[in-house]
């Protein structure tokens, strides 16, 4: 006889343990909630379109924004760039991105190694050969002067060549070689935890550094993070670099991130989405969001699910229903964050026909069960589980909605 054992649904690993970093006043690693991050794409010299889009961002969900900051304009400019966005109440914290001459530009700029939260630079093009350590050090002081973070950002398309040659001489000696793949992966490990070491060697604390190692492989990136969270207790940003476009890009960095998220690694992500050529930015910050609250690890908004529809329901009305409420309670949002905490937590479902409707429906905190093909024309509503009413006729949108402002209302009033 053959005992089947119960599945015990398990849940996501208890989060790794990491150092705490306030960046701006927003708190990444330790206990706190994992943090969504984006980056502009304008030219941060261009003061009123990056005032724009950080405002954008920001308006989306974005926790943390960084800019470029990659010559003496766009350096000049982020004092101008912070004040403007104050001036409209936006205060996200700003993060500069640094190549290559950081170390002039933070120098050259007071202004704006004090307007910036945090510095983001690379160990890959700090600096080259004997410039390196002396490049990296300035950094790092111009960071203790003004009490701000730095991540260390390694990306394997701009890894330091020198360390990779070092470590592939090795492999090769060795009686027992790797992988090359093995070996970049231990050159971005190294690079990271040993840059970050140096930091605090040179007097910056460890609650003031953060790791990122990005690659643009899935397996890769999941492989290297495992490594690295295994070695260090810094903070961790997750994303995946250069992910591409739309779908593509979409889910290789859920695939990636989901994985490490529920081994209880990473502290902080950003999707890094290409734009369709005039598209929209934000979309990266909704991808985020949508994969944090996905997996339980933050709600953001309030949750429509929906079923996709078969031969049963060859109407669009649940369809348009669906759309209606999803777009309905984005713009409450607006209000209803600010009068109803917790709101973010509702679940609503708009179902296509009877076959899963009820069930779905009862599953929600208010669903709505909408006829199918050759059913009767009527729309049973679900209230926690019991059914409340059935609506008819030709305004159960307006209706519905009604009834779920008035239960946004009861159950999420500060009152």
């Amino acid at each position: 006889m053959n005992i089947v054992s119960p599945i015990v649904a398990s849940g996501p690993k208890e989060r790794r343990r990491s150092i705490p970093v306030d960046v701006g006043g927003v708190i990444v690693g330790g206990d706190a909630p994992i943090v969504v991050q984006s980056m502009t794409n304008t030219d941060t010299a261009d003061i009123a379109a990056t005032v724009d889009q950080v405002a954008a961002l920001a308006a989306a969900g974005s926790e943390l924004v960084r800019i470029t900051v990659d010559r003496d304009e766009s350096a000049a400019a982020v004092p101008r760039i912070r004040d403007l966005l104050a001036a409209r109440g936006v205060t996200v914290p700003l993060v500069g991105d640094f190549h290559y001459i950081g170390h002039k530009l933070l120098a050259d700029h007071p202004g704006c190694a004090e307007a910036l939260a945090k510095y983001r630079i690379n160990p890959g093009n700090v600096g080259f050969k004997a410039k390196r350590d002396t490049q990296f050090a300035s950094i790092i002081e111009m960071a203790c002067r003004y009490d701000k973070p730095v991540r260390i950002g390694v990306n394997w398309g701009s890894l330091d060549q020198d360390l990779l040659t070092h470590l592939m001489d090795q492999n090769n000696a060795s009686a027992t070689p790797v992988s090359a793949a093995a070996v970049l992966r231990e050159a971005m490990v190294q690079s990271g935890v040993s840059s970050a070491d140096r930091a605090v060697e040179l007097g910056l604390p460890a609650d003031k550094i953060l790791i990122s190692a990005k690659v643009s492989d899935v397996q890769e990136l999941i492989a290297v993070y495992r490594d690295l969270a295994a070695r260090c207790e810094y903070a961790l940003h997750l994303g995946l670099t250069e992910a591409g476009m739309g779908s593509k890009g979409i889910v290789a960095s859920s695939a990636a991130l989901g994985i490490l998220l529920q081994e209880g690694i990473g502290d902080t992500i950003r999707i890094s989405l290409t734009p369709e050529p005039g598209g929209d930015r934000t979309l990266e910050v909704k991808v985020a969001q949508e994969l944090l609250q996905t997996m339980g690890f933050r709600a953001f908004l309030p949750v429509v699910s929906a079923c996709p529809g078969c031969g049963r329901t060859t109407s669009t009305v649940f369809q348009e229903l669906a759309q209606d409420i999803q777009g309905y309670i984005g713009r409450q949002m607006q209000v209803w964050k600010q009068d109803y905490p917790g709101v973010e937590r509702l679940k609503v479902a708009v179902m296509g026909c009877i076959v899963n409707g009820p069930g779905e429906s009862k599953h929600a905190d208010i669903g709505i069960s909408l006829p199918g093909t050759g059913e009767m024309p009527a729309a049973p509503v679900f209230i926690d589980g019991e059914k409340a009413m059935t609506l008819r006729g030709a305004n159960i949108a307006g209706e519905f909605k009604a009834i779920v402002e008035d239960y946004v209302a009861r159950r999420y009033s500060k009152v």
